[in-house]
């Protein structure tokens, strides 16, 4: 989550850019795009696909760590080159921003400039692959055991690496100039993105199943489910991939008779089928499990994560004390003595800052308490932003009602003035 959070740092900015040139040139008659009077259509495809390409990376990396999670309870096992990983997701977040031209082969670009870009779209699968066999290491030297949960990392390797194989096909100049706006692209992107980051997420839905509910899930209903799923992803996207190959275009919602199509196109529409059916029967056994499910107990999984050590739900409070952790497996690593934080405040939410290389207690820090005010601002933003698409007044509208409900957040209540007054009034008695 901290790489992801830094890649969207970097890559948002762009997208607002192009989005807010856009409404320019659409309410204003500007004409940052418009090449008839000077602009350049293929800025906005730099500024957009600057920010395209690591969202890929900025959607499935956190389902990088549900499958971490699982693999290890589902093992048994200390993940195999922790290190490894962490250091692969890392230059995974820098390489992201070397490969959006990859998108832009078709433009006309200088050859020796594309050349960079296919090098560095051939580079970024090394991570991947360096955290897909530390994952198989860990399995291979655990004590496996395969549920729900398990067969969907299952699932997600072998959809996953089908997804970055593709993905290097496009890489090359010459096969992405014959696949470029084909459906092949299609079954690319939906074998990374549904493989890498929904199949990681339903896997994680089950995982954590047992903890937001107290409850275990149904497990012939879900292995039910998850096989519907797979085969019906594959029976849509994979014939998608000889469609381009064929020819189809992306983007073209029909198409002449006598194409060569259609066979597959119609076996598309029934995979698709089979996934509404395998997320419905999901919901459904959710729904059950919700009500009349085994009860799950605290850590069902046996896991090493630190949600796992308190019952299941968690209580409002979450930890009645702070716990100390002892290393990276919180369950697995805590002693059976292992000490807890006193000291804190029951009436506000006050959590304690550590230094950074030791842990060692430093302060203590007072969180926000409930609002309506970040809603409130979530929704005059969105009311000016979309507004402006057609309206550029509708910007400042949004501005204004944006300031006010600033103010209305960060505005102290009287309790949090008085709560400031006694602790003035504490420092004083002490300095005196």
């Amino acid at each position: 989550m901290v790489v992801t959070s830094i890649m969207v740092i970097f890559a948002m900015p762009a997208v607002m850019l192009d989005s807010t040139y856009l409404i320019f040139d659409r309410t204003m008659s500007m004409h940052f795009f418009n090449q008839s009077e000077g602009g350049d259509a293929l800025f906005y495809q730099h500024l957009f696909w600057f920010f395209g390409h690591p969202e890929v990376y900025i959607v499935f990396m956190p389902g990088l760590g549900f499958i971490s999670s699982i693999v290890t309870a589902f093992t048994g096992r200390k993940i195999f080159g922790y290190t490894a990983i962490v250091s692969t997701l890392v230059i995974t977040g820098f390489l992201g921003f070397s490969v959006w031209v990859h998108h832009m082969f078709a433009t006309g670009l200088p050859q020796l400039g594309q050349s960079f870009f296919t090098a560095a779209s051939l580079m970024i699968v090394i991570p991947t692959a360096v955290q897909m066999f530390c994952w198989i290491a860990t399995m291979w030297s655990g004590r496996l055991r395969v549920a729900t949960p398990m067969l969907f990392v299952f699932a997600f390797f072998l959809t996953f690496t089908i997804g970055g194989m593709s993905g290097i096909m496009v890489g090359s100049v010459p096969l992405d100039w014959q696949l470029h706006d084909t459906y092949f692209i299609v079954a690319h992107l939906h074998y990374v993105l549904i493989g890498g980051a929904i199949f990681s997420l339903f896997g994680a839905f089950y995982f954590w199943f047992p903890k937001w509910t107290g409850r275990m899930y149904d497990e012939a209903l879900g292995q039910f489910s998850f096989w519907l799923l797979l085969i019906g992803f594959n029976v849509t996207f994979f014939p998608m991939h000889i469609l381009g190959l064929r020819g189809m275009p992306r983007r073209v919602y029909t198409y002449q008779p006598g194409m060569g199509w259609e066979s597959l196109s119609r076996t598309a529409s029934i995979g698709a089928a089979l996934i509404a059916l395998g997320v419905l029967m999901m919901l459904i056994n959710f729904a059950i499990s919700r009500r009349s499910g085994v009860v799950a107990g605290a850590n069902p999984w046996n896991a090493d994560t630190l949600e796992w050590s308190i019952s299941s739900p968690p209580p409002v409070y979450n930890f009645l004390h702070i716990p100390v952790v002892s290393g990276a497996n919180a369950v697995w690593d805590a002693a059976p003595d292992q000490p807890y934080v006193t000291g804190m405040r029951f009436d506000r939410r006050e959590v304690l800052v550590t230094k950074t290389l030791d842990a060692e207690p430093d302060h203590r820090e007072e969180m926000p308490a409930h609002s309506i005010y970040p809603f409130i601002l979530a929704l005059t933003t969105t009311l000016g932003l979309a507004g402006s698409i057609f309206y550029a007044w509708w910007f400042v509208v949004g501005m204004i009602l944006t300031t006010i409900a600033g103010i209305g957040w960060f505005w102290p209540s009287k309790e949090d003035v008085r709560e400031e007054l006694r602790r003035e009034m504490a420092m004083e008695a002490v300095r005196d």
